[in-house]
């Protein structure tokens, strides 16, 4: 479905809880929310959380907003909320090389509705991120930038995002040289540097030219760092 059922309508001003509180009004509850972290990253595993919050102020989570706008410190704060407040919630990891065995977008689809299908509650409906999903075994609405105006998917979004950056501290401890504890796996200068001086490590993702370049597979050019190979 990509729109929302007939007679819901979500006022521009209705704040992160609007389309919750539309659906509800329909009759529709539970409500899914389910997001990613690490599609864009070059190493590391696909995160994906799912997150069901339930309504009235036990929904209300402080400080919820998009992952990417939260300090680390303010997304930890969050996530115990969202573990606190959550009627059902789930995260799963892909691992990296099953990112390069589906391909990033076949891989992300897949952790999604792995996500949704993990939550101890089913959900009447499930709003995503950016994009539709099928098979997610209810129907759904893909948000344009979801995870700043939905507050299901913006939980999701804390909740794949501080599992993602948690995984990334650990991967750290066995290959420091590449710093993943403080750019978690995404293109920066100082990974692109530890890339050219000591090639991918076990984690990195080969679909991605970047990372095929420094393993000596592809030629150098003027492509995009993170362009990945079909």
């Amino acid at each position: 479905m990509s729109t929302l059922p007939r007679g819901s309508t979500v006022r521009r001003d209705a704040g992160i809880y609007g389309y919750e509180r539309a659906l509800r009004r329909q009759g529709i509850d539970p409500i899914a929310g389910a997001d990613e972290a690490g599609r864009g990253a070059c190493a590391g595993p696909l995160v994906a959380g799912a997150c069901i919050l339930p309504a009235g102020r036990a929904g209300i989570v402080p400080g919820l907003a998009d992952s990417k706008l939260l300090t680390e410190k303010a997304r930890e704060r969050v996530y115990a909320q969202v573990v606190r407040r959550a009627l059902a919630w789930s995260v799963v990891v892909v691992s990296h090389e099953e990112c390069d065995r589906l391909g990033m977008h076949v891989a992300n689809l897949e952790a999604l509705r792995r996500a949704v299908a993990a939550l101890e509650v089913a959900p009447a409906y499930v709003l995503t991120d950016g994009f539709p999903v099928d098979g997610l075994g209810a129907p759904g609405l893909a948000v344009w930038k979801g995870d700043r105006v939905a507050a299901c998917i913006a939980a999701a979004s804390v909740l794949a995002k501080v599992t993602r950056d948690r995984i990334m501290t650990e991967l750290d401890a066995s290959w420091p040289a590449y710093d993943f504890k403080t750019h978690k796996g995404y293109i920066t200068e100082v990974h692109t540097a530890a890339l050219t001086a000591h090639g991918p490590s076990p984690v990195h993702r080969m679909r991605f030219v970047n990372v095929r370049r420094a393993a000596g597979l592809e030629e150098p050019g003027h492509e995009v760092g993170t362009k990945v190979v079909p």
